[in-house]
């Protein structure tokens, strides 16, 4: 049976593990701006998470998941990523509506509904923005790939991610029918701005700013 935790040590445990990350350790301040909290709120948190097995704490060096937490974190990932993947692929959700959806569905805990909801679903590797979805004993499989920006002049490539999950952002691409899979290749960079020119097959070309180019990742073909 595994553990039962509230709704915000969810949150706290998923957000820590995403900041991880990018860094090793993670700053009390970078948490609070994350999930937008006052610090004095994080702290009584992490000492909380700490008691519990699920984080390494030192005040003055930062802090970062246990083994433990590291497992929860998984699990609570895992089961986001399902309820997004069963939004857009069953009832026709956008890829932008599907984020704030499954924040709430991710909190139901039954292992017997997500895994059901897996197997309903074929075993899905990723989840609608091209991230990976852990499998029923945590393991994930990193994909590699590499940010637009530095996709080399003329390489063909294929979109496989998109990192930066803002509604916005996804409708804006959305509304240029640029999804995972589509594929494309950079014809110029331009210094001014660091802007983007990419083009699709049977398509015009399209300019992008360097925010997008970084957000959006990519496999060369």
């Amino acid at each position: 049976m595994q553990p039962n935790y509230s709704a915000a040590e969810e949150n706290y445990i998923k957000s820590i593990y995403h900041l991880q990350q990018l860094n090793e350790s993670v700053s009390t301040n970078a948490l609070a701006d994350h999930l937008k909290a006052k610090p004095a709120s994080i702290t009584d948190m992490l000492k909380k998470l700490q008691s519990k097995g699920l984080l390494n704490y030192n005040p003055y060096k930062g802090f970062k998941l246990s083994r433990e937490g590291n497992k929860a974190a998984l699990i609570i990932i895992r089961r986001h990523r399902l309820w997004e993947y069963f939004l857009v692929d069953q009832l026709q959700f956008n890829w932008e509506e599907v984020h704030e959806v499954a924040e709430e569905l991710e909190h139901v805990r039954s292992k017997k509904l997500v895994d059901k909801l897996d197997a309903f679903l074929g075993f899905p590797k990723l989840d609608p923005h091209g991230d990976p979805i852990p499998d029923g004993n945590g393991k994930i499989n990193v994909v590699q790939q590499l940010p637009l920006s530095d996709l080399p002049l003329n390489q063909p490539a294929v979109i496989t991610s998109v990192q930066n999950q803002s509604s916005e952002l996804l409708s804006f691409l959305s509304s240029r029918n640029i999804v995972i899979g589509t594929k494309l290749e950079v014809k110029r960079k331009l210094p001014f701005d660091n802007s983007v020119e990419i083009k699709f097959k049977n398509r015009q070309s399209l300019n992008i700013s360097e925010q997008i180019a970084n957000a959006i990742h990519v496999n060369p073909l």
